[in-house]
């Protein structure tokens, strides 16, 4: 059987969730339930739509402008399979993957020990947001994030250096 993606919703063309125009798929699913979340409706596990690949694939690709994917939510970790699986052909053809998640980095690191795609996930994604939205440090002037505790990790270079490795907004050129 084919691999699904259960999807809260769909933005096609996007310049605030990552840098360049990106296509933004918001997963359904979300276990931490962060106060003042800005997208309750995706936590919930049931509800949504499901998307094969190949429809997601077909759709992103139909518009020439997209530069990258984002995978928003919800929290895409809560269906790392699936979107190891789209990041992994999102990445043949060429496209950025952002990836946000309340997880943080290290939380992901250890959780694939016992999931490998949650390390999958991570090994397809080129800008990890970590980090649950905390009210008390929201702050919307800030790029990409909601909460000052969120970073915006580039995951290749955390991976090869073994220690985590922000980028700096003024560092995240199209």
């Amino acid at each position: 059987m084919e691999k699904k993606l259960q999807l809260a919703g769909i933005i096609e063309e996007s310049v605030v969730d990552g840098p360049g125009v990106r296509f933004v798929l918001f997963s359904q699913g979300c276990k931490h339930h962060c106060p003042g979340c800005h997208n309750p409706h995706t936590h919930p596990f049931v509800g949504g739509s499901f998307w094969t690949i190949p429809q997601l694939i077909e759709r992103i690709t139909s518009n020439p402008l997209i530069q990258g994917v984002t995978f928003s939510g919800g929290d895409p970790f809560e269906q790392a399979e699936g979107f190891y699986l789209l990041g992994l052909e999102l990445k043949k053809l060429g496209y950025s993957i952002v990836t946000y998640t309340g997880y943080r980095i290290e939380e992901i690191f250890q959780l694939g020990k016992t999931n490998p795609y949650f390390t999958e996930l991570l090994n397809v994604t080129d800008i990890l947001i970590d980090g649950r939205f905390e009210l008390a440090k929201k702050d919307l002037s800030l790029p990409y994030r909601g909460s000052k505790n969120q970073r915006i990790i580039d995951v290749a270079r955390t991976i090869k250096l073994g220690r985590v490795t922000e980028i700096e907004f003024h560092s995240l050129a199209v």
